[in-house]
């Protein structure tokens, strides 16, 4: 017979228990944060004043920024405020907050990213009806999706979170409630949840990815047929970023979750942790107005408008 405890909160071992590590990994995150909300409140702001960036990329790219402002401020204060902590616990209600918000904003934004690559096919693949075929109905549409079906997922995951049982051990191997070191440190429970979580994330992860992949396929198809080398060039530029973004949040996702978890799993995927809830986000702004002309000119203008009215 096991002997399950009433849980009332965890404890959250974080990245380090090094003290004066603590207040150094303190100041970085916070630094991170602060770009991370500057950057995408910005771009947020600079999509909606300026009517250069009025279209469907970037009516698309403006969700993309909320869900990172969501998906960095569910993890990022509770671990601040840990690292400076003596306690470093968080409440089990708390705890399967952060998982639904978490598992929900994860799958919001790789149906967004899928919906991007769409879009771009849509532009590239057939400019003469992009406007009437991605009309503000049909991105509305389109951009429900993630949304709806994210947390109507998320709800049935954590409802399987909540079904694990807990013996005693409540010290968490991580600086947020994740579903890889619950399943470990858990007594039952666990087989549901583990083998829902693993379905889940490799259903949803291959789909949306195999929507991306097909998108683009088309994509270069259409591009090996224009005939302009300026026009080729242009195409290439606006995927690029779109690309980047893809790639990156991907394969930190696919190392965390398609894996059976272990003691070394979960440590590799607490460092893995850190680069999508924190260093994704505030990168999101930087790789798409960096390597975006439209952006760049659109924030020149504001910028230089800015300034005359000052004068």
């Amino acid at each position: 017979m096991l002997n399950f405890t009433e849980v009332t909160e965890f404890i959250l071992l974080g990245l380090t228990s090094h003290r004066e590590w603590q207040v150094v990994l303190f100041i970085i995150f916070l630094v991170v944060y602060i770009i991370t909300m500057v950057g995408n409140i910005g771009m947020m702001v600079l999509i909606n004043i300026s009517s250069q960036l009025n279209s469907p990329m970037y009516f698309f790219l403006s969700h993309l920024s909320f869900i990172d402002i969501l998906f960095s401020s569910n993890v990022t204060p509770k671990m601040l405020e840990n690292l400076l902590s003596e306690t470093k616990t968080i409440s089990y209600t708390g705890c399967l907050v952060q998982c639904f918000f978490f598992i929900a904003l994860v799958h919001v934004e790789i149906f967004i990213l899928a919906v991007m690559a769409f879009d771009r096919y849509m532009a590239i693949g057939n400019p003469l009806l992009y406007s009437s075929k991605m009309s503000r109905v049909v991105c509305i549409r389109l951009i429900s999706f993630p949304y709806i079906y994210g947390f109507l997922t998320s709800l049935a995951a954590t409802l399987w979170t909540y079904g694990l049982y807990f013996c005693g051990k409540i010290e968490i191997n991580h600086f947020y409630c994740a579903d890889p070191p619950l399943i470990k440190m858990a007594c039952a429970g666990t087989f549901v949840k583990e083998y829902t979580m693993l379905t889940l994330a490799g259903f949803n992860f291959t789909y949306s990815l195999t929507v991306v992949i097909i998108s683009y396929l088309f994509i270069l198809i259409a591009i090996l047929k224009m005939h302009s080398a300026e026009g080729r060039k242009k195409a290439f530029s606006t995927c690029g970023s779109h690309l980047t973004a893809v790639v990156i949040f991907y394969g930190t996702l696919i190392f965390m979750y398609i894996r059976h978890p272990t003691e070394e799993s979960v440590e590799q995927g607490k460092m893995v942790a850190v680069f999508y809830t924190t260093v994704i986000p505030m990168l999101n702004p930087m790789i798409y107005s960096l390597r975006n002309k439209d952006v760049k000119e659109a924030m020149s203008k504001v910028i230089t408008r800015m300034f005359n009215q000052i004068k």
